[in-house]
């Protein structure tokens, strides 16, 4: 047990500060400080440090006062591996290592204030950085404070208390009925059309259907399976199959008899593709696969193949892969589909998530309803007027 000598406070030209004077079970004598916003604060930090000191024995409060925020950072990670995918642990070990490590990391876990943490998001946004990148970092910074606090490492968490830049949604493209026709056209020409056919009709993500194995669809029935995702590594190369984006995500989706058609075609060409190419071929299962049967990269797929149909088809080339998802769930909601259902096809975690991405939709859907409303109920009567 930590035995108290004294506690007070003071200030400088960096504010007012909470010192802490004690010994530790060993004899040591040793000084814990912390920042505090004003005198009042600070009086309020040395009772708290007090508070904590008598609860934990002191190793707590000891061992966030010398350790850095990069140290911490290391231990946080190192725990959170075993819980986290591969994808998203990469994204946490990136986006510190980009945006925090210099800019923070020597300052020590316990001298962290939430001006230093509102003074890291403004200077990546002064920098030109996108307020989604700026909400991903706090996300991650959030998390790991909130870690510390747990772990009797910090009595606050310091990114509670920030502002975060308001995100504003990326423009999405949607075809219309008339644009999607001339894209499937376009698409048939095409040697790796079907996918995009596949991606338009089914509201799969890239990495879904990029993932596709055949032993997820049954062509009889006309139902894929989305089972798992193809991820790329950004760091060290390669890639591997993941986990799909949510629960929801794992879902099974009913193809248009003309999608299921064209697949049994294209199976029967990938097989005599397959024998041509001999033992070199990989051994994958994989339905839309390069020559050799490995894996497709969205990059080449949108520079080679994608982006020459929009071209053929007349359309912007500012479209992208992911707006066929986009289209897929427009369309079906502008010819009034139950948006659950439309929910279920995407994967979206909750049907508030597809209400809230294409609300914009609605209007057009509500103006529908009322139609069939005065059908239903006012026909009669205008029939009736007319007579």
């Amino acid at each position: 047990m930590a035995r108290m000598r004294s506690g007070y406070v003071y200030s400088d030209e960096g504010g007012w500060w909470a010192r802490v004077t004690f010994t530790d079970e060993t004899g040591k004598r040793r000084n814990i400080k912390r920042r505090a916003e004003n005198k009042t604060a600070a009086k309020e930090m040395v009772k708290r440090l007090i508070e904590e000191l008598e609860d934990s024995g002191g190793e707590a409060v000891i061992e966030s006062n010398r350790t850095t925020l990069n140290e911490y950072f290391d231990r946080w990670l190192e725990a959170a591996k075993p819980r986290a995918s591969e994808r998203t642990f990469a994204d946490y070990e990136d986006l510190l290592r980009r945006y925090v490590r210099l800019a923070i990391g020597r300052k020590k876990l316990a001298d962290v204030r939430p001006l230093d943490v509102q003074a890291l998001y403004s200077s990546m946004q002064e920098r030109g950085l996108s307020a989604r990148t700026v909400r991903y970092t706090h996300a991650v910074l959030n998390s790991a404070f909130r870690q510390a606090v747990k772990w009797g490492l910090l009595s606050k968490n310091p990114a509670s208390l920030v502002e975060l830049p308001k995100q504003t949604r990326k423009e999405m493209y949607a075809l219309s009925p008339n644009e999607a026709a001339q894209f499937l056209q376009a698409c048939a020409g095409d040697r790796m059309g079907l996918i995009f056919n596949i991606a338009l009709t089914t509201g799969m993500r890239p990495e879904e259907y990029l993932a596709l194995q055949w032993k997820d669809i049954d062509l009889q029935r006309g139902i894929v399976t989305v089972q798992r995702t193809l991820v790329w590594r950004r760091r060290g190369g390669g890639y591997y199959f993941g986990e799909p984006k949510t629960a929801r995500s794992r879902r099974s989706i009913s193809l248009p008899f003309t999608v299921a058609k064209a697949l049994m075609e294209h199976k029967r060409k990938q097989g005599e593709e397959r024998l041509k190419t001999g033992p070199s071929y990989q051994s994958l299962d994989l339905v839309f696969a390069t020559s050799n049967g490995g894996p497709l990269m969205v990059q080449n797929l949108m520079r080679r193949h994608f982006k020459p149909i929009l071209k053929q088809a007349g359309l912007s080339e500012s479209i992208r892969m992911y707006d066929l998802r986009h289209s897929c769930a427009i369309l079906l909601l502008a010819i009034n589909e139950n948006p659950k259902v439309v929910s279920e096809r995407l994967g979206h975690a909750s049907i508030t998530l597809t209400l809230d991405t294409y609300s914009h939709v609605l209007p057009s859907m509500q103006q529908s309803a009322t139609e069939k409303l005065e059908q239903l109920l006012f026909a009669g009567g205008h029939q009736a007027a007319s007579k």
